[in-house]
Formats: C-alpha cells, structure tokens, sequence
C-alpha cells in the first residue's frame, strides 16, 4: 500500500478541500485526517462512525493533600506557574497550565504529586460514501498531537491492511512542527498546497525543505494561482530549484466555497465542470507521480 499525505505552509490554503475532492476521484483508497488540531474532513466526507476510541496523551500533575507538607518546592519549580495555593493554604495544579513536565513529580520530597496519564482525545473508524476513513478529535487545549497524528495514521495503514486497500490519502497539518514530521514520515508521496503570495512561497520553501530531510518525494500544486499569476510562475520556479514539480495550477472559483458550505466535496457540487475536469487531470499526474519501487509499508515504521 502508498500514502499520498498533502500538507500546506500554512491553515487555509485550500488543502482540505482538495483532499476531499481526492477522496471522491480515488478508488479503492482509505481516508485519514491526520490535522487532529483542527481536523475538518469529517465536514466534507461526513463520516459514519463504526469505531470511537478513547486517545490517551501525556500525564499531568496531581498534588495529594494527604501526603503534602506545603514546602513551596513544586512551586518554585515550575516553570509554567501551574502550581498556586488554595484559600485554605493547600496547593494546587491549575490542570490548564501544567505542561506535563514532570519535574514537581520527580522532586517532590514528600513524593506527594501523582501522575496519571490524561485522555486527551478521541479517534474513530468511519464510513464515507467514498470509503473508509479514520480521524479523530483532540481535546481543547489538549498536547501530543504528534502522536495522535501517528495513531491515526498507523490504524489507517490497518485498516487499508484489513480491507485490501492499495492506497491512503491522507489530509496532513499545516506548517512543519511536530504534527507535520509525524505525518509525512514513510509517506510514498507529498502534495504541497500553495496560493500566490510571498508568504505562501516562503512557507513553501519551508515544507519542500522538510520533505527533502526526510527523503519524502514532493510535488506542489498552485490554488487560486490565478490571483497573482506572477507570484505563482515565482512559486513554480522555487519549486523547481529544489527538483519538485507543480503537478497543477487551481484558478479561484466561488464554486469550492459554495461546495464547502454546504458540505460537499466540488464533484457532489453542480456545475464547475471545467474546475472538475481540472481536478481529474490533476488526480492522474498523482498517480503518475507515485514512485513505482515504493516499499509495502509497515505498521511499525514509526515505533
């Protein structure tokens, strides 16, 4: 099996619609939606949920009062400030605050604060009137999102085992932290979502560099190119110096909005046929693009 994952500079560049409208081209493909900080497929694909698993992240602190002698070290030692005496002199972990460091844990004299493993989120197996799909939900302000990212990831790599897939599309975060290196790592294949502005080509630059670092094939494709044609010939060119090619250039077209508000992917959209015809020619230089020696992927790349 091979993994498209498509990424972006930055949020709002259009990336999720067309991984949706992926979707609708694919066949026999797996879905995931490894942006679990701010994961919005589901609005498109609108899944039905088979599965919902509990998504176990980092621990935080918990001060027992029973053991606690109010020494004041915890507090001095938090960095976070996440540590505060209570009205009656007890103190206290601000759950909200506290990073999960571990470091009052470790030197608490007493060994008065306790641990525990905290449930950061959920994650789903779902059907969509295209195919399987997993995601999942991160709790608000809620850490780990690298791996939850790589939980989705390596129950889609089952679950396309399991139903005899040859293909996940994947939807990934945006930038290049964290949640990015766990969602492109093993991929087959990165798809760059750029607009045209200097921003854009800067965070571009950015994301085609992280790939080459992890030896990622990458290929970049233009929306709204149209906007700012000299800006996206700019783009194309970059791109180009780092031996990537723009599989397509996506002119603006009310129709994606109209589609995305109501929650529809541009092929469940009428009209646009032009834009639609676009879309398939892009699909086929995808697939084209997928390097044909790309090893079966395991589902213990990432341990």
């Amino acid at each position: 099996m091979r993994e498209i994952v498509i990424i972006s500079g930055k949020g709002g560049t259009g990336k999720t619609t067309l991984t949706a409208a992926f979707c609708a081209l694919a066949q026999d493909a797996v879905f995931c939606d490894a942006d679990v900080d701010a994961a919005d497929l589901h609005l498109l694909l609108q899944p039905q949920i088979q599965e919902q698993h509990d998504f176990i992240g980092g621990a935080k602190a918990e001060i027992q009062p029973e053991r606690c002698t109010a020494c004041g070290l915890c507090q001095d030692l938090c960095r976070f400030k996440a540590i505060c005496a209570s009205h009656n002199a007890e103190l206290a972990v601000d759950p909200l605050l506290c990073e999960g460091c571990g470091v009052c844990v470790d030197l608490c004299p007493e060994k008065a604060i306790d641990f525990p493993p905290q449930r950061c989120g959920e994650w789903y197996i779902s059907n969509t009137r295209f195919g399987p799909m997993v995601h999942a939900r991160l709790g608000i302000a809620e850490e780990n999102s690298g791996k939850l990212v790589h939980l989705v990831r390596k129950e889609a790599m089952k679950l396309a085992e399991q139903k005899a897939r040859q293909l996940i599309i994947t939807d990934g975060p945006p930038g290049i932290g964290c949640p990015v290196i766990a969602a492109i790592g093993g991929a087959a294949l990165v798809l760059t979502v750029v607009e045209p502005t200097l921003s854009g080509k800067h965070d571009m630059e950015r994301v085609l560099d992280l790939a080459a670092h992890f030896k990622v094939p990458a290929r970049l494709i233009i929306n709204k190119y149209d906007l700012n044609s000299r800006m996206a010939e700019s783009i194309v060119q970059a791109a180009k110096g780092r031996g990537v090619a723009c599989l397509g250039r996506i002119p603006f077209d009310r129709a994606f909005t109209l589609a995305m508000v109501q929650g529809q992917t541009l092929f469940d959209y009428p009209g646009a046929e032009v834009r639609k015809e676009e879309l398939r020619r892009i699909w086929v230089e995808i697939l084209a693009a997928l390097p044909e020696d790309k090893q079966r992927l395991s589902l213990n790349m990432y341990e």
